[in-house]
């Protein structure tokens, strides 16, 4: 499972979406970066698909920051972000 984490300006919480398998994770990556680079449209909806009816709406001008990370199915997973630790 991969996870799309969205970082919202102004809010401590992201918000995360999941895509199966990697290449549909870079392509929904891909499709929030453009739309942030272009400022158009100006909404976006995500949805997930672990938990199918989940969908969010964001602004576009207010996502400061997009990161993909591999969730594993053990309990440590691959830590989001750029870290020293290893």
């Amino acid at each position: 499972m991969y996870c799309i984490e969205l970082t919202i300006k102004l809010s401590p919480i992201p918000l995360v979406v999941q895509r199966k398998e990697h290449g549909d994770a870079k392509r929904l990556y891909s499709e929030v970066i453009d739309c942030v680079q272009k400022g158009n449209p100006r909404l976006i909806e995500l949805t997930c698909e672990k938990v199918e009816d989940k969908r969010v709406t964001v602004v576009v001008s207010e996502i400061s920051a997009v990161q993909i990370y591999e969730k594993t199915s053990s309990g440590t997973s691959k830590r989001p972000g750029f870290s020293l630790q290893k």
